[in-house]
């Protein structure tokens, strides 16, 4: 069992930044990738960014080029740098671990962007 501990998030105003970091321990081995998951009020969980093990980096079209994605492998760690935010940015964000076969997930860190 992993245990997924999310931290960073927060209140900010529209063009702030914020930085979510999301610590993994636990059972670790054979984690492929990792990443981020939101969730709005009212809409469905969708994804944010994830990272695989060798560094790959996937985004969604709507954080493009304002959110940045990174790991620490020696502290089990990834980082979702989020620049330039906007009121749409608003949800709770789970940091997940996807392994072959199964995906765990984390509790979520609110991200509250006010206008």
């Amino acid at each position: 069992q992993v245990q997924l501990v999310e931290s960073g998030g927060g209140l900010v105003q529209a063009g702030g930044s914020l930085t979510l970091s999301c610590a993994a321990s636990g059972s670790i081995f054979g984690i492929n990738a990792m990443g981020w998951y939101r969730q709005a009020p009212g809409k469905q969980r969708e994804l944010v960014a994830t990272i695989t093990s060798g560094g790959s980096t996937n985004y969604a079209d709507s954080v493009k080029g304002r959110f940045t994605i990174s790991r620490d492998n020696a502290k089990n760690t990834v980082y979702l740098q989020m620049n330039s935010l906007k009121p749409e940015d608003t949800a709770i964000y789970y940091c997940l671990a996807i392994y072959t076969t199964k995906t765990s997930w984390g509790q979520g860190t609110q991200v509250t962007v006010s206008s």
